[in-house]
This record gives C-alpha cells, sequence and structure tokens, in this order.
C-alpha cells in the first residue's frame, strides 16, 4: 500500500479543506498504512498540530515550500488540497514551486474552479495541472469547467466525490415542530437572511417550524468584520418576528454532534449567494443522510439536487424558499420520495469509498511511474 502525504489546513483549524482532508486521510490510512500531514497554517490559531502532522507550513516563513515539499517527498505519493486562498504568495502561487520540486506522484483536488477567473488566477491554474500528475474536480460540472475554460490535459483530470460521514447511531428524537437547518461557517454569502424571511412566511403552519443555524462565524469573517453578519442576523429575525423560533449554535460540532443533529432535521435549507460553488461538503452530508434539502442554483446543487433528492429555487427569493420547504413540510409522500432518490448515491458518497477511489488513482500513478524508475536505475 502507498504511503501518502497530505498537504492542507488541517485540525485544529477549523474550515471546510481542513475537515476534508482529515477524513480522507483518516480513511486512506485507516488500515494501517502509514501517512502524514504538512499542516499549512497563518499561524493565527495558536495551536499545537495534532499527532499525524509531520511539518507545518508557516505562511510566514518565506520560501517555506522548500521545507513543505521536502517533507512531502518523504512518501510515495502527495495529496494536495487546492484553494486560492490557502498558499502564501499572491492568489496561493508559492504551491506551484512545492509541486514541482515534488519527486513523487501528486495529486491534486481542485475545490474550487472559477468559472470567470483573473488572467492570473487561470494561469495559475492551469500551471498546477500540468505540474500534477493528476487533478481531481469532486463534481461534473467543476470538471467541465476546467476542460473549457482552461488550456488542461483532459487524461490528467478524474471526477471523484467529496467524501460523506456515515450516519450511524440510534434513533433521533422526533420534535415536537418541523425542524430546519443549515449549518456551516457562517459570513456574508451564506444566505441565511434569505431563510430567516422564508421562515416569516411559514408562520401560517402548525405546528410551525424551528430554525437552527450551527456554526461559528469564519475566521477570515472575523479578521475584518467581527459579528457583524451575525448580529444583523439577530436583528433582522426580531424585526420579521421569528427570533423566538431561531437557535444559533455558535460552535464547530464535533462528528457525532453533527450527524445527530442532521438527523433531527425536517429540511436542511442552503440558501447560498454564489453562482460559483462547484462543490459542497454540507450538501454532500445531507444527501447522504437522506434528509431532503432546499438550495439555492449554485453549480454543485443544481448538478446534484435536480430530479434528486431535493428542490432547487432561484437566488435571494424567500418566497420560492418558503414554497419550497412548505412543500417538503406538507405535501403527502414528497419528503420520502425525496429521500428515495439518495439510496443509489449514498453508496459512493460514504468515506470508505471515496478513499477507495483516491487509492485506486493513486496506485495508477505508481505503476505508470514504474517503468520510467526502473529504467533509470538499470
Amino acid at each position: 500500500m502507498p504511503h501518502y502525504g497530505f498537504l492542507s489546513t488541517h485540525p485544529p483549524t477549523r474550515c471546510g479543506l481542513a475537515t476534508f482532508n482529515s477524513a480522507l486521510a483518516a480513511h486512506l490510512t485507516a488500515d494501517g498504512t502509514r501517512g502524514g500531514v504538512v499542516r499549512v497554517t497563518d499561524g493565527s490559531d495558536g495551536q499545537r498540530a495534532l499527532p499525524g502532522v509531520v511539518h507545518t507550513w508557516s505562511a510566514r516563513t518565506p520560501t517555506g515550500w522548500r521545507d513543505a515539499a521536502a517533507a512531502l517527498n518523504t512518501f510515495d505519493v502527495a495529496i494536495v488540497q487546492h484553494e486560492y486562498g490557502i498558499y502564501p504568495g499572491r492568489d496561493g502561487e508559492d504551491v506551484l514551486p512545492l509541486l514541482r520540486r515534488l519527486a513523487v506522484p501528486s495529486i491534486v483536488v481542485l475545490h474550487t474552479v472559477l468559472r470567470q477567473p483573473s488572467a492570473r488566477q487561470k494561469s495559475l491554474l492551469e500551471q498546477i495541472v500540468a505540474a500534477a500528475g493528476a487533478v481531481v474536480t469532486m463534481t461534473d460540472t467543476a470538471r467541465d469547467r476546467l476542460l473549457v475554460g482552461y488550456t488542461v490535459d483532459p487524461a490528467k483530470v478524474t471526477v471523484i466525490p467529496h467524501g460523506a460521514a456515515v450516519h450511524a447511531g440510534g434513533a433521533v428524537p422526533r420534535r415536537t415542530r418541523p425542524h430546519l437547518l443549515t449549518w456551516g461557517l457562517l459570513g456574508p454569502g451564506k444566505g441565511i437572511e434569505w431563510s430567516l424571511r422564508a421562515l416569516a412566511r411559514l408562520q401560517d403552519l402548525d405546528p410551525t417550524p424551528t430554525y437552527t443555524v450551527a456554526g461559528r462565524t469564519h475566521p477570515k469573517v472575523i479578521e475584518h468584520q467581527g459579528e457583524a453578519y451575525r448580529a444583523g442576523l439577530h436583528r433582522l429575525g426580531a424585526q420579521l418576528g421569528v427570533a423566538h423560533a431561531v437557535d444559533y449554535q455558535a460552535v464547530y460540532h464535533d462528528q457525532s454532534v453533527l450527524s445527530a443533529l442532521i438527523r433531527s432535521a425536517d429540511v436542511v435549507v442552503l440558501p447560498y449567494d454564489s453562482r460559483e460553488q462547484v462543490t459542497s461538503g454540507v450538501l454532500i452530508e445531507a444527501v447522504a443522510a437522506g434528509v431532503p434539502v432546499v438550495a439555492t442554483p449554485f453549480p454543485h446543487a443544481v448538478e446534484l439536487l435536480t430530479d434528486g433528492p431535493g428542490l432547487v429555487v432561484p437566488h435571494q427569493d424567500p418566497a420560492a424558499l418558503a414554497a419550497a420547504i412548505r412543500r417538503i413540510l406538507t405535501e403527502p409522500g414528497l419528503a420520502a420520495r425525496l429521500a428515495g432518490h439518495v439510496r443509489p448515491l449514498a453508496a459512493q458518497l460514504n468515506w470508505p469509498a471515496v478513499a477507495a477511489r483516491y487509492d485506486a488513482l493513486a496506485g495508477r500513478l505508481l505503476a505508470a511511474r514504474s517503468p520510467a524508475v526502473s529504467v533509470a536505475s538499470a
């Protein structure tokens, strides 16, 4: 079995990339396979790295990519998570010399593929794909966008879905009122204000729904805006007369608590303003748990929910959002039909199945490399 090195943000950092990398690393090394994480950090969290982190690449260290590459070269395969904002340099450009310095095969996982990148972002991503041994997108939409909008080698691109936890455990007690849920890091663009306006339109239901908004404010939002977004939501809820029905849980739940919370929901609401989001871990988790989803038409939602386990409504349209939620809560059999669409997907989305596909991709890279290595050493 190959030994895996991982390059990413990583717990105790709390962000979607760190959570993804932690889960992927855990499942690829679950059988005792050696693995190690090169953790990327801006140094702001001040927390000690968790076990399994073999090196820390601080954004405050000039040319820190050299030591990070050296750490990754002690493994058989490097798996690199890519977002423009996590690596040092303009648009995270310092990841490029790292990739070029790797002596082992690399798999770069693209969490964002912009439809309208700047010229610099486009050039950088094209060079990253050229330097990588293989590239993974998590949706067909992202793959198509990459192949149409960028000059890349299609043979390098593989689609592997975002993994989801297996939501096991005892039965969750049924709530006496319908339960709506949104979770994840909070900030402008999350669209919670549209959900609050939709909730106000559902006050004629009996019983009236409750709404849980679980998650801390995004650290970068805190840094630049403090808690202004969250405070604005509280004010809006009071103005709309629904503050009593909203439970803000400003914590980062561990997987067991989050799983129970998801399974207690009647509808997961994803009212995002983004028209660019090609990957949503929250969406995958909701779908894998079999909970009906109402979402705005960001690319991942359109791909996964159209004729599938949820309903898609226009952006920034609380009337449409409320109407879709009302349908799921009141239309006989609709919630069960939507949940029924999950079953064919669930087996492909659980983390063990996703990790197996990364393992197979790594095996292909190593197999393709072996003849060349043998000739060079002869």
